[in-house]
């Protein structure tokens, strides 16, 4: 017999929240990371030069601070949030903004002002209830029904015909470098919703980033699973949950090493489900030491932590379609996050970090420095002057960083109306046997926000 109740294998944040809300039941949890530190993409290191700390997958979060979960359980994060949410450079010094105020940025919009004002503003007004439709299982009888409607109305559509409601320049190219966080095609189905839901954050919760690196959402996850009772083991890899004894296991893995795990234990009919899951487009990523701030060509992109590069929405649409094709794109739409501007903490006086990735396809090793690189300085002219040091990392390399990362996908499995359309509150976490899926593969999907795991939790709790 096991002197333990459950068992979660992998400790990343949703591991460690499916731990965190078996512990809150009284249930005697043990959690299994393979790594020798927690988080899973949620860590900080030290990736260029001593002092320059680096956000190694996970750097901003929307959806950690409008997670439910998180706000349940008042977890502690010192939450740091840029003037601006996001920043959309344009050529010739111009940039598309998200400012907090959705009248704000709607007045900066032109002709499309209205458009934005009609499209964001009863989002932005009910935004719990929207994040509860977004970032939670789907039901048979949804909970917040007008919501759940209006969003499958507008978010149901491809990206690509939201997209031409916009007129101008600038509607246009930010929401797709928001709706490309979808890590997906613009004509795929319910791309539309990504950009929705994350815009309508931006406006109501913002995109903060957790002051000394997104490990300290991890550390203060693990803290609190410690504090009621549960144990955590690292260094260890789980081969099969028949090590584990008898109990509930959560796996905080992918499905093809779901089944590998716990094939002896889950039902027939959810290893066909977890045969046909498919992994979605990888990322090259790049981490910069910097001399100075990033020198942008327009006042905006200063004032925000995050900032999307790929210029107008033809050209982010045609970076997101080559890759989905299996092309590398030229210019890729480029992501990238500025935060030591807003947090002292992450470089030396006077030095900065960046941190920047764009997709490619999966199991793709080529080198995108030079292709991100000159996205940057076409923004920011004179960026590559000031960068002392770089660290890459290819989608292979991200894979071996973190197994969940497939062939360098960050997503948790290929975007689209197979993932999102997993129905019912118990039946895309139980696999049978009581074995139970809390990774980003089950509702609602990739973002550091723990909701996978409370789901899971509560499918077996009831």
């Amino acid at each position: 017999m096991t002197e333990f109740d459950a068992t979660v294998v992998g400790g990343g944040p949703n591991g460690l929240a499916a731990g965190v809300e078996l512990a809150r039941a009284g249930r005697k949890t043990l959690l299994i990371e393979a790594a020798d530190q927690i988080g899973g993409g949620t860590r900080t290191e030290e990736l260029t030069l001593p002092g320059f700390l680096h956000d190694v997958c996970s750097a901003i979060h929307p959806a950690g601070v409008a997670s439910p979960y998180f706000r349940e359980i008042d977890l502690e994060i010192d939450w740091i949030n840029s003037p601006l949410p996001v920043a959309h450079p344009l050529d010739g010094g111009r940039a598309a903004v998200v400012h907090r105020s959705v009248d704000e940025t709607a007045e900066t919009l032109g002709e499309d002002s209205d458009w934005y004002r009609k499209l964001m503003t009863p989002i932005v007004e009910n935004i719990d209830e929207y994040v509860d439709v977004a970032l939670g299982p789907i039901t048979l009888v949804p909970k917040h029904i007008g919501e759940f409607t209006r969003l499958g109305i507008y978010g149901g559509l491809p990206a690509a015909a939201l997209a031409k409601r916009f007129n101008t320049e600038e509607g246009k190219g930010l929401f797709a470098g928001i709706a490309a966080h979808a890590i997906a095609p613009f004509y795929g189905l319910a791309t539309s919703a990504v950009g929705l839901m994350l815009g309508a954050i931006a406006h109501s919760h913002g995109w903060p980033l957790a002051r000394g690196g997104s490990q300290s959402i991890s550390h203060a996850l693990a803290s609190r699973f410690e504090s009621l009772g549960g144990k955590i083991e690292l260094g260890r890899t789980v081969e099969s949950v028949d090590e584990l004894g008898t109990g509930p296991v959560f796996l905080d893995v992918m499905p093809p090493a779901a089944f590998r795990i716990a094939r002896n234990r889950i039902a027939p009919s959810k290893a066909r489900r977890l045969s046909r899951w498919q992994p979605g487009p990888g990322i090259f990523k790049i981490d910069w030491a910097l001399d100075a701030p990033i020198p942008w060509a327009d006042p905006s992109s200063g004032m925000a932590a995050t900032v999307h590069l790929g210029g107008r929405y033809a050209e982010v649409a045609a970076s997101e379609r080559a890759v989905a094709r299996g092309d590398h794109p030229r210019r890729p739409f480029v992501l990238l996050a500025q935060q030591s501007l807003f947090d002292g903490s992450r470089a030396p006086e006077g030095k900065h970090t960046a941190w920047g990735y764009c997709h490619v396809p999966n199991g793709s090793d080529l080198d995108m420095t030079h292709a991100i690189e000159n996205q940057v300085e076409r923004f920011a002219p004179g960026f590559k002057d000031i960068v002392i040091e770089r660290a890459t990392r290819t989608t292979s390399a991200h894979e071996r960083y973190n197994a969940n990362y497939v062939g360098g996908d960050i997503g948790g499995g290929e975007y689209g109306l197979k993932k999102v359309l997993q129905i019912g509150s118990k039946s895309p976490y139980d696999l049978g046997g009581e074995v139970y899926l809390c990774s980003s593969a089950a509702p609602p999907g990739a973002g550091v926000h723990g909701m996978c795991g409370y789901y899971a939790a509560r499918a077996y709790l009831g």
